[in-house]
């Protein structure tokens, strides 16, 4: 059983239908001619969440027959993807939803019908300006990493032949600017707040440099202002994807499903011709766009306004998702957990995060309207965290947690005292920031030695805590007043706040010595 068995047409599709795989129901070669005749979308990133999810909604939109062009792929960053993961396979991959019971789904993705190293240097970016010039093309979008969207001051001295991924797409607007003025949508879908600014920025970095530099025209930045023609619209991602697990490998050998070799480029892209990926995944855009778009709202993304987008982020930042994240990451690491999976197994754990969503931040979120924050956080606990097939483990969420807690605890605590409702219901959120100063000590709650994750403050915090030890419950914990009034940290000062008491005292108790760690959290969790 291999992929491009199945252009080839010789293949038993009965036999891959009996093994549980889902085979494209469209006319791939219909497609691929319509789309490389009048193509729509442009995709930068040809990563695993790419093909697990804005590729897999297209696939499932195809499948209609209700649309009739499929996406092409452009990688600015590993080269090899495209040369391993993609031609060899004629640009279709398996999909492997990993099911929270155990178990897996398996669907073919045959929506990509090109994938286009985007470089100068290579022919493929010959393609890539006459796709750029059509009229019939809507939508360029982008997985491309947070840090896919730096300016980097070398680059722009390039002129229209930069490096970065950005300076590539500026280049390209050019050619469609040159061509008409043709209108375009730009789409980032990479999991960061207000994600559209972020293209929007890079872009005109590039744009006003080489208008300064005399390379562009003055008109050719009022095109990307004008929204009429250029728009940057936000959107909200959420799906996990891990690299190709060894357990998904072995139940695909056992099918009889021979594309399941691991892949890892000179650059340490991690990838395979199939990709695992979890059940849950939500994808929310600003429906803003220019020149029409391809529906993907027939593969289950939702369409809204920005307003709307910006509320399902804080929803899914501040309450739903990440605050969870956060408090699970800190106290597994104290109690030697190292698989996020394993952590809902143990009561305490699932019950501290299910009150802090439901009980301690439920009360000041914003119901977006398009996706409902309790059942959000019903599928967080019960379908995503368990996931046995998520190797997420506590210490890579626990990476720049200073960075994390102004967001994910600091605004509910703000809410509650902007909207005057009683602070006396915030418990396990507190405790959750008591539990970052033992945390900060680097001592699990055997007494052993750990080392905290990166963070940018580490060493700034853990020399306010050092007076601190474990086993002394009397000790002097005037060292906290330093380190809770820390707006940068907790994004307000928690004592100016009315908390720092309360923390002082949950200190207190984690520090009391072996196993006080458990006893404390225990303690808060069964009293909520």
């Amino acid at each position: 059983m291999k992929l491009t068995d199945i252009l080839s047409g010789q293949f038993d599709a009965k036999e891959w239908e009996a093994k549980g795989y889902q085979l494209p129901k469209f006319d791939r070669k219909a497609v691929v001619r319509k789309t490389y005749e009048e193509p729509t979308w442009v995709h930068f990133g040809g990563g695993n969440i790419f093909r697990a999810f804005p590729a897999a909604i297209l696939n499932d939109a195809l499948n209609t027959g209700r649309y009739d062009r499929g996406v092409i792929v452009a990688e600015t960053f590993d080269f090899e993807v495209v040369d391993k993961a993609y031609k060899p396979y004629e640009n279709l991959s398996l999909l492997v939803s990993l099911q929270s019971t155990g178990t897996i789904e398996k669907k073919v993705i045959a929506s990509v019908t090109e994938a286009l190293k985007a470089d100068p240097q290579f022919d493929d970016w010959k393609r890539l300006v006459e796709i750029f010039r059509k009229p019939s093309l809507q939508m360029v979008s982008f997985t491309i990493t947070e840090k896919g969207y730096g300016v980097a001051p070398a680059d722009l001295e390039r002129g229209l032949l930069p490096v970065l991924a950005m300076g590539k797409v500026c280049a390209l607007l050019y050619e469609r600017y040159q061509a008409g003025r043709l209108p375009l949508t730009l789409q980032s879908m990479d999991n960061c707040s207000h994600n559209g600014d972020r293209v929007r920025a890079g872009v005109f970095a590039y744009a006003e440099r080489w208008q300064k530099d005399g390379l562009v025209p003055q008109e050719f930045l009022d095109y990307l202002n004008d929204e009429t023609k250029i728009t940057f619209p936000w959107s909200m991602i959420d799906k996990i994807t891990p690299r190709p697990h060894e357990k998904v490998k072995q139940m695909l050998a056992e099918d009889g499903f021979e594309d399941n070799n691991y892949i890892e480029t000179e650059r340490h892209t991690f990838t395979a011709p199939f990709v695992n990926a979890e059940e849950v995944q939500y994808l929310v855009i600003e429906d803003h766009y220019t020149n029409g778009r391809p529906p993907l709202d027939l593969g289950g993304a939702l369409y809204t306004t920005r307003e709307t987008v910006d509320k399902v982020e804080t929803m899914k930042v501040t309450t739903c998702l990440n605050p969870l994240h956060t408090a699970m990451s800190i106290y597994g690491c104290m109690l030697g957990y190292t698989l996020i999976s394993a952590e809902m197994a143990d009561p305490d754990l699932r019950a501290f995060v299910q009150k802090i969503g439901y009980i301690e931040a439920m009360p000041v979120v914003t119901d977006p309207g398009v996706l409902n924050p309790y059942e959000f956080i019903g599928a967080v606990i019960n379908r995503r965290l368990p996931n046995p097939f998520m190797p997420d483990a506590p210490q890579r969420i626990a990476m720049d947690t200073s960075q994390k807690l102004p967001i994910r605890f600091g605004e509910t605590i703000k809410k509650y005292l902007n909207r005057g409702l009683d602070t006396q219901n915030l418990v396990l959120i507190p405790l959750t920031l008591a539990g970052y100063a033992r945390y900060l000590k680097g001592i699990d709650d055997e007494g052993n030695a750990f080392q905290p994750s990166p963070d940018p403050m580490l060493s700034e915090l853990q020399a306010i805590v050092e007076p601190l030890q474990i086993g002394k419950p009397d000790q002097d914990l005037s060292c906290l007043h330093q380190l809770y009034s820390r707006k940068d940290v907790f994004g307000l000062d928690l004592y100016e706040a009315g908390f720092g008491e309360q923390i002082e005292g949950m200190v207190r108790e984690l520090f009391a010595g072996k196993g006080a760690v458990r006893a404390t959290l225990h303690k808060y969790v069964s009293a909520r």
